[in-house]
């Protein structure tokens, strides 16, 4: 499973004025294409989330937890509610998110609507893009605090250890879907180009045999 990144655009959200350490607001809204050029769909994480604490992060470090938060899917985006940790983290943690060194969410997910690389990989250049680019299903893994223009490359994956998160976060060694599809067209380009090479040479070695034929019976 890989884990992808998305800091949406017009994500709102809201730190509690008191000393709570409470927040609230959007961590993504549906049927806007994003600069990565997907597009979260209603219903995306409708069987993706659960009733139980999701932690908030700081930049996506496993190893560094600000907050916890419960999310609701509602019909035009996910909502957030929770509260930062009282650490000297969290605490730091509320004061970039209002200050607005840091006041930037991103959604850490797993998509669950892809079918198994390899099929994904024979469609049809617009059939995959389609599948690509609209994301349907998708299980919520964590919400990030980033600093301002921060956004995640797309497809990228955390380059972490099986600990925090258990088996959602990637292997070092272990390639991306983008990388698994891009060898996959290579290697099928260049199989097409062995395959139109051998059909070439055997035209001219046909060829040279009608002519040899030819000169040989006049």
């Amino acid at each position: 499973m890989e884990i992808e990144f998305r800091a949406l655009e017009d994500i709102e959200w809201r730190v509690g004025e008191g000393d709570d350490g409470t927040f609230a607001g959007y961590a993504c809204r549906y049927g806007k294409r994003d600069s990565y050029g997907t597009t979260f769909h209603p219903g995306v994480f409708r069987k993706g989330i659960d009733k139980r604490d999701y932690a908030l992060l700081f930049m996506h470090s496993p190893y560094q937890p600000v907050g916890t938060f419960r999310a609701e899917e509602r019909s035009d985006h996910l909502w957030i509610e929770g509260r930062y940790d009282d650490t000297a983290a969290g605490r730091d943690a509320r004061v970039m998110a209002r200050s607005g060194s840091a006041p930037e969410l991103s959604v850490g997910f797993v998509r669950t609507d892809l079918p198994e690389w390899k099929k994904l990989a024979e469609m049809g250049d617009d059939e995959r893009k389609d599948v690509l680019e609209n994301i349907r299903s998708a299980r919520l893994v964590e919400v990030s605090q980033i600093t301002a223009r921060m956004a995640a490359v797309p497809g990228s994956k955390l380059k972490t250890v099986r600990s925090a998160l258990g088996d959602l976060y990637a292997a070092a060694d272990e390639p991306t879907l983008a990388e698994r599809l891009r060898q996959f067209d290579e290697e099928r380009a260049q199989r097409e180009a062995e395959e139109k090479e051998r059909r070439m040479e055997e035209r001219a070695r046909r060829a040279a045999w009608l002519r040899l034929t030819t000169v040989g019976g006049a």
